[in-house]
Parts: C-alpha cells; structure tokens; sequence
C-alpha cells in the first residue's frame, strides 16, 4: 500500500502555478501557429516565373573610367572623372565611385560664411567628353534659428561648377595629346 502524504497548501500553489504556465505555453503557441496561417493565407499565390524581368541598359554595359572615346571599352570618361575629381576637391569627398561615376561630397562650410553650407552630387554619365554626359546636383542650406534649412541654390552655381568640370577635363585631355587613353 502506497502512502499519500497530504501536500502544504504552497506546493499545491506551485503545482497549479506549473500547470498553468503549461497551459498557457500550449494556448500561446496555438495562437501564434493560427495566426501565421491566417495570414499565409491573406497573400497572394504569385508565381515568380510570371513576373516580368527588370529592363536595366546598364547590365551588359562596362562602367568602368578608362579612357574618353566611343571605341575604348570603359563605361564612364576618365576625363570628366578626373575633372570633376578635381573641381570638388575643395570639398571633403563622402563618396566617389569610379565605375558608377557618381562623386558625392560632404556638407562645406566656406569660411566667409558660418551660416550656409553646401553639397554636391556629381554624376558622369557617358564615356564621351560631351556636356550632357555630366549632371550636377548642389544642395545648399542655412542656419536658421539653430537648425539647418533647405535653402534654394543660386540659378548659376550649378551651371558655374559644370562649366569648370568641363573645362578641366578639356585641359586634362589637351594635356595627353588629345589621345583616349
């Protein structure tokens, strides 16, 4: 014969306590596994063979900065590379990207002001030297009551650091001979 000895009302607390938490662990993950299949069955059945393929021109295209003619195999013009690369270096690079040939600068504070800065987003596009193979982008802002604004850029900067770019990358193809490489 087996002797039962009665249990103290705080092992029986525990053991209710044990079980609830069992309970209450099974119940939660009942829940969760019926909700993830309410919500598998929300989405839609695509199929992914039936989505059309991205169109990028870039994909069979080299980008890299070699040389500034039709004819050479490089994707960006190393002229307007190294003259944009030169133009900016007043200003403290945050990116610059040879094979995308897109040159990205910090914000510069000139020193004349101390409430206005600048940035600039240079992107060279073609491997010829030709003007609409290069975009620039400049962002300006002010300080304005302790925090800095999106300010408007004069109509001319832009056109001004394009110019320059250009001109430099003439100078530096005169400067090889007029050669493409």
């Amino acid at each position: 014969m087996i002797a039962r000895y009665p249990m103290s009302p705080a092992a029986v607390r525990a053991k209710m306590v044990g079980r609830t938490q069992v309970l209450l662990s099974v119940a939660l993950k009942g829940t969760a596994l019926l909700s993830l299949g309410i919500l598998s069955a929300c989405g839609s059945s695509r199929d992914p063979s039936s989505l059309a393929t991205p169109h990028n021109h870039l994909l069979g295209v080299d980008r890299g900065a070699e040389g500034g003619a039709d004819d050479l195999k490089g994707g960006v013009n190393a002229y307007l590379w190294r003259g944009a690369i030169d133009t900016l270096s007043f200003m403290p690079l945050s990116s610059a990207d040879a094979v995308g040939g897109v040159i990205l600068t910090d914000w510069y504070q000139p020193p004349a002001s101390q409430n206005e800065r600048f940035k600039i987003a240079a992107y060279v596009l073609d491997r010829r030297l030709r003007s609409d193979a290069l975009r620039v982008a400049v962002f300006r802002q002010t300080l304005q009551n302790g925090s800095w604004q999106d300010t408007p850029v004069s109509a001319t900067t832009t056109s001004d650091i394009t110019t320059r770019i250009l001109t430099r990358a003439r100078q530096l193809r005169a400067e090889n001979g007029e050669r493409d490489n």
